[in-house]
């Protein structure tokens, strides 16, 4: 008797700011996926939070991605998809392409862990963990990672008293810093300061995005623009790193717009992989695979990286960035580029990951839940 292929639910859109990078992700997956191995359900949450299975998902991404028995069916419950597989419609993994705010953060992942269904990538703990940029540092910073001088702010303290927070930030770090919303990916809401006159500005926009605020010292000082690193990881408790790339991005640092928008020449450039000594290679891939450790992740995180040019008498200065647990995943984007320049095909990738949800789920059935 023939294996029954695996049911893959591939998730997709949600509430965040990063809805239509998760539209682009799914596309990609699922024209790659290999529907001989698998059968595959797309599903979909609108940006109001109405969950689609089928057709109406289809309709989220656009028609060239519909299958030949494609419902209409709406409102599919995970849990109870989950837990009635002998009616047919049970999902063996999920593959949650959400990106940001209820997708990445850890709040989906509870979702599945309650319905005891595989799924794609990191926990509740390492979801968490990677969104917010303020516990990722402090979870680096228990690990003895290198990372740039910073401060959290919350948004009550910065509108209780902004020129009580200005102090505070001026006396623990120097211009030019980056101002960041804690919790929320693709750049959104970060700007570069470069003085105290943009700072206000910088922190509001910022706080319109997040309760915390994460104040980041420059890497190399005033006048330099570090190389941006990126590396990608694969696996659960023995993890390995890819080649590493660099993004030259088209504007002053790699913000939405520089990620996303900009086309032609104006667009920014992946070297693959980035010029390098061995030594440099060597150190940051195993500071990507202590960072994936660290905040506990599982599955995949693209882990990002700072590096100032070396000054004279001084060796570079390399420091983690950040980890991002489900990175943008279309064909172009840096994660599957960085496995295709380390051998692995953006194919064979989805593969992997699907055999480490289901392997992450499997040990998971050793523990013991009740005495």
């Amino acid at each position: 008797m023939a294996r029954k292929r695996l049911r893959v639910g591939i998730l997709f859109g949600g509430k965040s700011g990063e809805h239509e990078i998760s539209l682009r992700s799914a596309r990609s997956i699922l024209k790659a996926i290999d529907r001989k191995k698998y059968d595959v359900v797309e599903l979909g949450i609108t940006k109001e939070g109405r969950w689609l299975q089928s057709g109406a998902a289809q309709g989220l991404l656009g028609s060239e991605t519909a299958s030949a028995d494609a419902g209409d069916e709406s409102g599919l419950s995970i849990v109870t998809a989950a837990a009635e597989p002998e009616a047919g419609t049970g999902l063996d993994v999920v593959f949650p392409v959400l990106h940001g705010t209820f997708g990445e953060d850890g709040t989906i992942q509870g979702l599945f862990e309650l319905a005891d269904i595989a799924y794609v990538g990191s926990g509740v703990l390492g979801s968490a963990a990677g969104m917010d940029k303020d516990a990722m540092k402090r979870m680096f910073f228990a690990a003895g990672l290198p990372l740039t001088p910073h401060v959290t702010l919350l948004r009550s303290e910065w509108r209780a008293d902004a020129k009580k927070a200005t102090r505070a930030i001026e006396k623990a770090l120097t211009y030019p810093v980056f101002v960041k919303p804690a919790n929320l990916g693709s750049s959104v809401g970060i700007s570069k300061v470069k003085s105290r006159k943009d700072l206000a500005a910088a922190m509001d926009l910022a706080a319109s995005f997040d309760r915390k605020i994460v104040i980041e010292q420059g890497v190399g000082g005033s006048g330099v623009k570090p190389r941006e690193l990126e590396v990608a990881v694969l696996g659960n408790d023995s993890p390995e790193a890819s080649v590493i790339g660099e993004i030259v991005p088209a504007k002053e640092f790699y913000d939405y717009e520089a990620k996303y928008e900009l086309n032609g020449a104006d667009e920014s450039v992946s070297i693959i992989p980035a010029k390098l000594s061995k030594s440099e290679e060597k150190k940051i891939r195993a500071m990507a695979i202590a960072a994936f450790k660290a905040c506990d992740c599982a599955g995949l995180a693209r882990v990002d990286f700072l590096m100032s040019p070396a000054s004279k008498g001084k060796t570079s200065e390399i420091v983690l960035n950040e980890v991002n647990t489900m990175p943008g995943f279309t064909s172009i984007s840096m994660y599957p580029k960085l496995w295709a320049a380390s051998g692995v095909s953006y194919t064979k990738l989805i593969d992997r990951l699907i055999e480490l949800a289901l392997e992450r789920h499997t040990e998971k059935q050793q523990t013991s839940f009740t005495r």
